[in-house]
């Protein structure tokens, strides 16, 4: 059965939703997730709770089912994404493969690139992603 998603008005919210994403590996109900969740407050509902299996559900779906329709929301949420707590631990410990399909998504930014950021953001950003 397909997870209803609400918006998330605090960090515990947030965490059960993830918790039940994670769990049942929805990537649709994941991208619904961060579709109705403002990319900003992505560091503070996240709290501390960032960690290698949701980094990689929130990028694949992100790739799958959102860059093709809001490349720039996708740009935000990478951007926020990278001031989370806990983001470079995330980042150390990805394997080579992980690591490619978080640079697939940069290349699908970089041919969708809209008004909403610029080559050179993208380029900084991915710096930030250690790419």
């Amino acid at each position: 059965e397909k997870l209803l998603i609400s918006e998330p008005s605090n960090a515990y919210d947030f965490g059960q939703i993830i918790n039940a994403v994670n769990t049942s590996k929805d990537k649709a109900a994941c991208a619904d997730l961060l579709t109705i969740t403002d990319p900003k407050k992505l560091p503070v509902l996240l709290s501390n709770k960032l960690e290698g299996e949701i980094f990689l559900i929130f990028i694949q779906s992100l790739e799958y089912y959102v860059v093709g329709k809001d490349p720039g929301l996708v740009y935000q949420h990478l951007f926020y994404l990278s001031k989370a707590e806990r983001f470079k631990v995330v980042l150390a410990l990805l394997s080579k493969n992980e690591k490619e399909q978080v640079q697939q998504l940069f290349d699908l930014l970089s041919e969708n690139q809209n008004n909403q950021y610029s080559l050179k953001d993208l380029e900084s950003l991915k710096k930030v992603y250690e790419l």
